[in-house]
């Protein structure tokens, strides 16, 4: 059962969040169940868990909805991203491995061959790279509790999309930024770690909110 449950939680939280389940869509026990390939019972399960991170939301009389972000929840999770990843940066200054430093660097080097590439056909591969790129950092730091405050924090841009709103020069704006980052760390200077995430974080922000509009508070 728990193996089940974990199956259900993986697949339709990866369908949330590179948009197979659109933000504010429908969803139910028995279409999950029937993609999943697995029972109801462990997808009710699932959905539960993923309520709980804020993923999906239950509506009385309604039914499960994808979460819909509004743009108030969007600027309260940047402003915590700016606090907790900028705090994991210069933590990560200080401790990193030799090891984490070459798989950074590895992984920004990637996700600019990448763009140079293929350019915005390549949103979803780089999606996936960034977000290890991102948890890495805070793996680096050596903060068991910043791993856990962080958790779903960091994925929330996945859910929204970030890389398919950005134009060419936005995401060679970014892997600059990556290359920069990696750079404070290889040099052990904690501020220039946060600072360049920090700008790092509050490019991303820019572009997500300028790309669409978003729903306003009831």
């Amino acid at each position: 059962m728990a193996a089940a449950v974990e199956k259900a939680y993986e697949m339709i939280r990866e369908g949330i969040v590179r948009g197979a389940y659109a933000q504010g869509s429908h969803i139910t026990a028995q279409s999950l169940a029937a993609a999943c390939g697995l029972s109801r019972t462990p997808v009710r399960e699932a959905m539960r868990r993923l309520a709980a991170e804020g993923l999906i939301r239950f509506i009385a009389n309604r039914g499960a909805f994808v979460s819909r972000w509004r743009e108030e929840e969007v600027q309260q999770i940047y402003e915590l991203r700016l606090l907790l990843e900028g705090f994991a940066a210069e933590g990560a200054a200080r401790r990193a491995s030799p090891a984490q430093l070459a798989e950074l660097a590895a992984l920004a080097a990637d996700m600019s061959r990448m763009v140079e590439e293929s350019g915005t056909d390549a949103v979803e591969a780089i999606a996936e790279y960034n977000s290890r790129f991102h948890r890495l950092i805070v793996q680096a730091s050596g903060n068991a509790r910043l791993q856990d405050l962080l958790g779903s924090i960091v994925e929330v841009p996945l859910v929204m999309s970030t890389f398919r709103r950005y134009t060419l020069a936005e995401l060679r704006r970014s892997m600059g930024q990556h290359a920069e980052l990696v750079s404070a760390l290889e040099a052990r200077d904690p501020q220039w770690a946060r600072s360049v995430m920090s700008a790092h974080i509050l490019s991303a922000r820019h572009t997500l909110l300028a790309a669409a509009p978003m729903p306003q508070p009831e």
